[in-house]
């Protein structure tokens, strides 16, 4: 039996050895950690399609103390974000959250609001229709930037147009499923967003690779 099951979002994996895969992954009880899931990249593997970008899972693991790495031994899969991957917008959206998590969230720190976060953001984009995935997409990068500044205790000053303002001020208090309906475009608080990503990019001490590639959406 495993010594510990997290409920977990997949962040990224790496190539390890021949079969194996370095998987770093958010839980919501230990905050983020890194492991070696063994085989992983063999056919019938204990983790199936579990290990995806962003997958919603319990995670199966053992934590020696003082190991950098954790032993991974398997993962049931909750909630796929297979749908978003195959639209290339959302897909950038997706490679975004993970950039802002991996770059904000000290590792071994539980962070149940940020948690949350992620996981409501990702089902408001599954929910998206053809007519409105464009909007629902930029509602969720802008949503998730607000609230991983505030959660990272780093909020700039603000200096923006007063329609960001005013949708600042409802995502602040506001489920982002209950949201103003709105005409969102890419133009929508644009404003807003580069102060957030620049104030996340000088509280990480690094630029976001992800930013680029929405920015050419």
């Amino acid at each position: 039996m495993p010594a510990r099951v997290s409920e977990s979002f997949v962040l990224r994996t790496y190539p390890f050895r021949e079969a194996d895969l370095v998987v770093s992954f958010f839980t919501r009880d230990l905050g983020k950690l890194r492991g070696i899931a063994r085989r992983a990249r063999r056919p019938k593997s204990a983790f199936g399609s579990g290990l995806e970008r962003l997958s919603q899972v319990r995670m199966a693991y053992f934590q020696k103390e003082n190991a950098e790495l954790a032993s991974l031994s398997g993962c049931e899969l909750i909630e796929s974000q297979f749908a978003l991957q195959s639209d290339y917008a959302s897909s950038m959206a997706l490679d975004y959250f993970t950039e802002v998590t991996e770059q904000l969230l000290p590792p071994h720190e539980p962070n149940d609001r940020f948690f949350r976060l992620l996981a409501a953001a990702l089902a408001y984009l599954r929910a998206a229709g053809d007519a409105d995935r464009s909007a629902r997409m930029w509602t969720a990068v802008t949503y998730v930037s607000i609230w991983a500044v505030r959660l990272a205790g780093v909020w700039p000053e603000f200096r923006v147009s007063r329609e960001s303002v005013e949708i600042a001020e409802e995502m602040f208090t506001t489920p982002i499923g209950e949201l103003t309906p709105r005409e969102w475009t890419k133009a929508t608080a644009s404003d807003l967003r580069r102060l957030l990503v620049r104030t996340m990019e000088q509280h990480a001490e690094r630029k976001f690779m992800t930013v680029p590639l929405l920015e050419a959406l």
